[in-house]
């Protein structure tokens, strides 16, 4: 392109916006005087990554409302592994690590939940039990760009109190990049380098096609494949015992210590497919279709290695304790550290299979006419989940000593004089065997918009439209106990093995096929039986209409533009399950439950000068209640003094909050923005568990179960701050800074611990992004940099799993060079400092619930375009 610039406004720099810091941009020529004369300078060519830099600034800017954004000028271009890597570098956003990968996101304090996602303006079905998304699901080759509304507006999707993330797919008639990209190459994941029978080397590959056939015809072709070899070890603190513990000092007091722990090392094979077709086609000037399709597969093979030391739970009855501690240390009444003189040891051969799948599709028609524009949208959706857990216990001959330490600062161990993997001392103890599980969600979807634009000089257009969805998500789940068929195993199937990630005694090793066939005759799995009170059915229906009228007029010499709306949202439930009356036949229960929610927004944006705006908005907002949490199913138990019961609670409300916003952007330069943003949220409701008076074929019931309990406010401040070093010296020209800062206060409680509730799922107090960054001649290098503080996280797929993420810094390195404008090869480093992952129970940092070292992960490839 041409530019026209005159001296004092040349400040033409490297890139300054997220995707550049995450991957790399290419710049092949750059200009930079400081004449008063117009001049024209010779051609800048910016392509990839600079190009989507700005492009995510304009979007930003350009936008209506709160919110953040990422873009990619290239499909293909976004970062590495997951999306969820590029959505915590942005302000107020945090992730949580699975296996290593960032996998979901918190935003501005509040926990996956309370997050929507959607696919190109669309809720899809998600192969979770509640309605999160797993990002690390959707490959981040074919995702194109994502935004991420953090304050409402009436015209979006209703469902997301903390934010509404969107990724979208290109549309080929809009796409002006290359047509055919390749890319691809290995991928080395350090902490599986010293795991015997495994390798640390994986693959990661894509291909993509773009092209508009004539001026009226686009289609566009994705597919992507990554083999990850990430296996690691773990070192995993059980649940502390409440009910029965004893007094192990003396002093009169209860002391509560762990049931035990358990070390694992799991050797995973993690294989992601992905495909995506797009079809666009303007019929008329007026008329534009689209179809799309996306499908993404991801399969886990776990061949899992563990120790399960036993009898540590200092548990007591009439008779006196039964764990015999020689040594030991007391922290707040729990036990943090000691010497167990009867461990007893369980050895697991193990191997877990899980296989997800998405296919998402819609068709989407726009019509623009001379003051109307109407856009109708059709979508499917099916999510799929099976899983299995195969296991084969085996037992050491007696109890042994164990020393262990699990506090707070320090990497923890544990030790023992004796070699509890020893060959020659496993004896078959059975087989567990969990699964197999299947979910599947399926979602039916559908809108019509209507815009009707005016001369008028303050309404500009009014929006209007309506959406309907139809969910249905179920889930059912066997098990089965296998016995031996020999008391012990050829020695010769079994080793064991050391690992340097973890500091513990020998794991046993062998192979799982051979040594289940050698103990039990093989896994069958005709014995599995149907867990029928796990399995449940909900079904959801919700319709949606809003109005929003957008305006612009003068404020004295400040433009301001902005709209009002509102959003009217009803949701029927239907839910399905079984229910048994102390451990009677389990006969089927139906519960049906409706609400209407009246949702208003105001979203005012005062542009002070070109570059300077200031956004205001008010909201009422709903997150709807996890599906899972809306089962009817429910064990009922009347031989008690009281009648009690656990169980689902279809009649939950949804999540409900006024929110408001108030941010300052200052845009002082094409690649640069500084800003900051105020917001307070009053969360009127918020869903845990807690036991309730309920009332069942007039018998009054304890049940615990999920239910709607008091909520709080939450109000945070973010600061963002990006830019090339432009003002700074010649020899600092192609440096930049990408940075923001995040800290949040909320009042919001979990309902569990009863006697020392955690913070709300998500809060992280202090969250920070800096990434330093140079790019010159085709080469870029990038060092970043993320903390949060601890945050309450659901650990798993069990809701009641509340366990706390400690603090991380996580430093990542790339570096990229373009050989020509065809050929990019690339280097990644993420996880430098190989931060380990550690979660502590009942927000108590001395009570471990897991210590995981992921290592460093390498990836090296190769991109061609064409």
């Amino acid at each position: 392109m041409n530019l026209r610039l005159t001296k004092n406004n040349i400040r033409f720099a490297t890139a300054t916006s997220l995707i550049a810091l995450l991957n790399g941009g290419q710049v092949f020529a750059q200009e930079n005087t400081v004449e008063d004369e117009p001049l024209v300078m010779e051609e800048v060519v910016v392509s990839g990554i600079r190009g989507s830099l700005k492009d995510a600034l304009n979007v930003k800017r350009g936008s209506t409302s709160v919110m953040e954004a990422i873009s990619s000028e290239d499909i293909g271009q976004l970062p590495d592994v997951t999306i969820a890597e590029a959505l915590v570098r942005l302000p107020g956003l945090n992730g949580t690590r699975d296996r290593g990968n960032n996998s979901q996101a918190t935003i501005r304090g509040l926990g996956p939940r309370l997050v929507l996602g959607l696919v190109n303006g669309r809720e899809v079905a998600t192969s979770e039990p509640d309605r999160g998304i797993r990002w690390e699901q959707y490959p981040s080759e074919l995702i194109s760009g994502v935004q991420v509304h953090k304050s409402q507006s009436a015209d979006l999707v209703s469902g997301g109190i903390a934010g509404t993330v969107n990724l979208n797919t290109v549309e080929p008639l809009s796409y002006n990049g290359p047509q055919f990209i390749l890319r691809g190459g290995p991928v080395y994941y350090e902490a599986g380098d010293d795991i015997p029978d495994y390798s640390p080397f994986g693959l990661r590959g894509s291909a993509s096609f773009v092209k508009q056939l004539s001026d009226k015809l686009g289609v566009a072709v994705g597919l992507t494949y990554q083999k990850q070899k990430n296996g690691f070890p773990s070192l995993q603190g059980w649940a502390y015992n409440e009910d029965d513990a004893g007094d192990i000092d003396g002093d009169g007091e209860i002391d509560f210590a762990p049931w035990g722990a358990q070390t694992e090392v799991k050797k995973l094979d993690q294989t992601r497919y992905g495909a995506m077709g797009v079809v666009q086609y303007q019929a008329s000037d007026s008329f534009t279709l689209k179809y799309d399709v996306f499908y993404t597969e991801f399969d886990i093979t776990e061949n899992q290695n563990q120790a399960w030391y036993q009898n540590w739970g200092n548990w007591t009855d009439e008779f006196g304790s039964y764990t015999d501690y020689a040594d030991y240390e007391i922290v707040d009444g729990s036990v943090v550290a000691g010497t167990v003189n009867d461990t007893y040891v369980r050895n697991v051969i193990a191997q877990y299979n899980q296989t997800n799948s998405v296919f998402l599709t819609g068709l989407n028609g726009e019509w623009v006419g001379e003051n109307w524009t109407v856009e109708g949208d059709v979508s499917y959706s099916l999510a799929k989940r099976e899983n299995i857990w195969n296991s084969v216990y085996l037992d050491n001959d007696g109890a042994i000593q164990t020393t262990w330490d699990f506090r707070a600062g320090a990497e923890p161990y544990i030790t023992s004089p004796v070699n509890p993997a020893d060959v020659s001392n496993q004896f078959v103890a059975g087989s567990w065997n969990d699964g197999p599980q299947h979910l599947r969600d399926e979602l039916v979807a559908g809108k019509l918009d209507f815009s009707r634009n005016f001369a008028s000089s303050t309404l500009s257009s009014l929006d209007f439209g309506a959406r309907f969805a139809s969910r249905d998500k179920e889930f059912d789940a066997y098990n089965w106990w296998q016995d031996g068929t020999v008391g012990s195993i050829p020695e010769s199937l079994l080793s064991n093995y050391t690992m340097s990630g973890i500091v513990a005694p020998p794991l046993l090793n062998g192979d799982f096929d051979e040594v289940a066939d050698a103990a039990l005759g093989g896994i069958d799995e005709s014995l599995a039986a149907e867990d029928v009170l796990a399995g449940w059915r909900v079904k959801e229906k919700v319709l949606e209409a809003y109005v929003k009228a957008n305006f612009e007029r003068d404020l004295g010499d400040i433009p301001v533009t902005g709209n009002i709306g509102v959003r009217v949202v009803r949701t029927e439930v239907d839910s399905f399950g079984k229910e048994t009356v102390d451990d009677g036949e389990a006969l089927d229960v139906n519960v049906k439950n409706d609400y209407s929610k009246v949702l208003p927004s105001l979203n005012l944006n005062f542009h002070l000068t070109e570059d300077k705006i200031i956004r205001a908005g008010v909201a009422r907002a709903i997150a709807r209640p996890p599906l899972d949490e809306l089962r009817a199913g429910r064990l009922l138990n009347t031989t008690t003094e009281v009648p009690t019961g656990s169980g689902g609670n279809p009649t939950l409300e949804p999540f409900e909050a006024t929110q408001f916003d108030l941010a300052f952007e200052w845009y002082f330069h094409d690649e640069a923005l500084a800003a900051v943003s105020l917001y307070y949220k009053d969360v009127e409701t918020h869903v845990g568990y807690l036991t309730e008076d309920v009332d069942i074929d007039g018998t009054n019931y304890q049940i615990y179960r999920p239910a709607n309990g008091d909520g709080g406010t939450i109000k945070g401040v973010e600061l963002t701050f990006q830019t090339p070093f432009y003002f700074l010296s010649e020899a600092f020209q192609n440096f930049g800074i990408y940075s923001n800062y995040a800290y949040v206060d909320s009042s919001i409680k979990e309902f569990a611990p009863e006697n020392n509730p955690l913070d709300a799922s998500g809060l992280a107090k202090h969250t920070a992004t800096v990434d330093l960054w140079y790019s010159s001649g085709g080469f870029e290098a990038r060092l970043g940099y993320k903390y949060h503080s601890p945050f309450t996280m659901i650990f798993g797929w069990n809701p009641q799993d509340l366990i706390t993420l400690e603090s991380e810094h996580v430093l990542d390195f790339s570096t990229s060079y373009q050989i020509n404008e065809n050929v990019t090869v690339r280097l990644q480093v993420n996880n430098l400092t190989n931060e380990a992952l550690r979660l502590y129970r009942d927000g108590h940092e001395d009570r471990l619930a897991r210590y995981d070292e992921y290592g460093r992960r390498v990836l090296v490839d190769m991109t061609l375009k064409f």
